[in-house]
């Protein structure tokens, strides 16, 4: 149930909402769902569903227009990650792959990318925007659903996507010891973000 869910994450990030909490779910509070959505480009919300990645989705990067990544690498294939797709209808809008670490207690956000027309690193006009943040938020998510904290690291592969993290997200930075930059994104700022998806 949705609301269960729900409760979790407050009971691990507020422990002093408890009884708030337990009161709010014998009064018969609406359960929560998480509905994932992007925006088209008037600006209009679209709702998506997430799946779990095929190969026909994977097989598409390397088909016209290629994706900036070979979703088909055995890199990314590798099973030590989960791999989903966002869709919307039959077209694939994105594609993420995540690693649950419950040993470190975050889920690992290891790659996620838009579709080319709406990868911002590719085009000028998107054709959806918001893809990111939902794609963050299912990290959140998975993190939650496996019984962890909701807490989520990524790795900032450029410079303005670090900034982009930073102001957008909230990430805070981790110590990288040489390495691509790490970020961390959680307590307030991962609960804004996912509760956006929560109707």
């Amino acid at each position: 149930m949705f609301f269960r869910f729900r409760a979790a994450y407050l009971l691990i990030s507020f422990p002093f909402l408890f009884f708030h909490v337990i009161i709010i779910k014998k009064v018969g509070v609406m359960d929560m769902l998480f509905s994932p959505f992007v925006y088209n480009s008037s600006q209009e919300r679209v709702n998506v569903e997430i799946v779990s990645m095929t190969e026909e989705d994977a097989h598409k990067t390397n088909e016209f227009p290629l994706w900036q990544t070979n979703w088909e690498s055995e890199y990314i294939l590798s099973e030590h990650f989960d791999k989903y797709a966002v869709k919307y209808g039959s077209e694939l809008l994105a594609l993420g792959a995540y690693e649950i670490l419950k040993n470190s207690l975050v889920v690992h956000i290891v790659y996620m990318e838009s579709q080319p027309e709406s990868n911002p690193t590719m085009t000028n006009t998107r054709k959806y925007s918001g893809i990111g943040r939902l794609l963050i938020a299912y990290g959140i998510k998975l993190s939650i659903d496996n019984g962890l904290t909701g807490d989520v690291v990524l790795e900032a592969k450029t410079t303005q996507l670090a900034r982009h993290y930073e102001k957008d997200f909230g990430a805070i930075a981790l110590p990288s010891f040489g390495s691509i930059p790490r970020y961390l994104i959680a307590d307030e700022a991962a609960k804004r973000i996912f509760f956006t998806y929560l109707t």
